[in-house]
């Protein structure tokens, strides 16, 4: 008679091991201890052990919601006639100049375009990658360690209007719109501002006793 083929071995799905540990953690993001007791919790289900460190994640997003957030980047992104600036905050300068933290800035300024006017909330509900840039907020926190937040955002420009921008030193940053001129015009009249901070932009914007205190 012929022999029937050997029958396939059994995976050896729910074990812990550190191949399964460092899948989890390239797919994830999270640490190693962090991977390796999610997989532990969930006996060595990669679908679940993500959902857990996802869990865990938005948990520990919410601690660190209270925690002071000074540093950060400010990140500008162009549509046509249109720019719009945001500001992105961390704890540290060292997690300012990470590249994941550098990306996801850029990420929010590019889906900032999209959206009129200035409110964090829904520019925070848009989908960029796959997942609103609040969950991937919620997984940088947790793979980081730090709080991190969209603090603002603005814009200008529009139909038959010139816009520029400046940021110096990622810490101050100046959107300027004019009817007609350059886009270079408007770089350098932002420059001249980020260096002055004029409390006004048009003679008209003065008020009269702020004038007359300074005849």
């Amino acid at each position: 008679p012929k022999a029937e083929a050997p029958a396939p071995a059994k995976s050896s799905g729910g074990a812990v091991t550190p191949k399964t540990i460092k899948e989890l953690r390239e797919a994830t993001g999270a640490g190693m201890m962090d991977c390796k007791k999610a997989l532990l919790e969930t006996d060595g289900d990669q679908e679940a052990a993500a959902e857990f460190l996802r869990k865990k994640g938005l948990a520990k997003a919410d601690k660190k919601a209270s925690r002071v957030a000074a540093e950060g980047k400010i990140a500008i992104a162009n549509s046509g006639n249109r720019a719009v600036m945001v500001e992105v905050n961390c704890e540290t300068d060292f997690v300012a100049k990470d590249g994941s933290f550098l990306e996801f800035c850029d990420k929010v300024a590019s889906a900032a375009v999209d959206v009129a006017g200035d409110n964090v909330e829904e520019l925070m509900a848009k989908e960029a990658g796959g997942e609103t840039l609040e969950a991937t907020r919620q997984a940088m926190v947790a793979k980081i360690g730090e709080n991190i937040q969209v603090r603002r955002m603005a814009s200008r420009g529009g139909e038959g209007s010139t816009v520029g921008a400046y940021v110096h030193m990622n810490r101050m940053g100046v959107l300027v719109e004019l009817e007609g001129g350059t886009e270079q015009l408007c770089m350098d009249v932002a420059m001249h501002i980020a260096a002055m901070n004029p409390p006004y932009a048009t003679a008209d914007d003065v008020p009269a006793e702020v004038l007359e205190k300074e005849k």
